[in-house]
């Protein structure tokens, strides 16, 4: 696997050379429509969002709960495709060149494109890195492998349920960053608790040296600080999402996500 220098990489090291944690923020791209979306995404930076986890909306995304799934359904029905998600990654790097992107999705749409031409694209605009998350270990040949040599992080999930033979497949060709899904199912369906995410993060950290960032079932900033408080950083996709789904004004999701993020900020 070839040494990256990515964006991301080079936010966790100003965020260790900051004793910080990472703060994670998932938005769908396009959802409600492609222009909220960006005024969103755009305002993440200063809400104090580290890096972006950006969704590509899809028909078909088993791995989301009904949140996701319903803000999916909005930007597929508002229009939105895999190269207005690459539009609005464009049009935000054209005032932000640091805020790693990490896209979100599912590998269909991605080999119906052609994975070549995808990588390529998504360099192009500005994306840092992928989680493809119906893609296992044993297809890494797939996109995996060619990802990393197009100079993109492959960031892969680790589950409550990846045990002590799982793990190191899981590992081997991970670049970024580990994303620990701290609960057993779909996002957004159960709340994290630190007591129990702790020993798994240590077990991970283990076995790497890739930082773990923690995710699923952290909605509060209190629940972001005891979650980013035992790993390396969270995530937090479903609360924002919601925000989002309910119409808020852009000043109030950020509003939101800037409590979210000096929470885990506090850790």
């Amino acid at each position: 696997m070839p040494a990256l220098q990515t964006r991301i990489d080079r936010c966790f090291a100003r965020l260790r050379a900051e004793g910080s944690k990472a703060f994670v923020a998932y938005i769908m791209g396009g959802d409600p429509d492609p222009a909220t979306s960006l005024a969103v995404m755009k305002g993440l930076p200063d809400a104090g969002v580290d890096i972006i986890e950006l969704g590509m909306p899809f028909t078909d995304p088993m791995a989301d709960g009904p949140t996701i799934q319903l803000a999916g359904q909005r930007a597929l029905d508002a229009g939105m495709t895999m190269d207005k998600v690459l539009d609005m990654v464009r049009a935000f790097r054209q005032s932000d060149d640091r805020t790693p992107i990490v896209l979100m999705g599912y590998y269909n749409p991605i080999y119906a494109r052609g994975v070549d031409r995808f990588l390529a694209d998504a360099k192009a605009a500005g994306i840092d890195g992928l989680i493809v998350v119906d893609l296992p270990p044993e297809e890494d040949e797939e996109l995996c492998l060619p990802a990393q040599a197009a100079g993109l992080n492959f960031i892969r999930l680790a589950t409550p349920t990846t045990d002590a033979k799982r793990l190191p497949r899981v590992l081997q060709n991970t670049s970024g960053f580990v994303y620990y899904v701290s609960i057993t199912g779909i996002t957004g369906a159960a709340t994290a608790q630190a007591a129990n995410v702790a020993p798994e993060v240590a077990r991970i950290k283990a076995a790497t040296d890739l930082p773990v960032i923690v995710g699923f079932g952290i909605n509060t900033p209190n629940a972001a600080h005891d979650i980013a408080a035992i790993a390396d950083g969270c995530v937090v996709g479903s609360a924002i999402v919601k925000d989002i789904g309910a119409g808020k004004p852009v000043a109030d999701v950020l509003a939101n996500v800037s409590a979210l993020a000096a929470g885990a900020h506090r850790a």
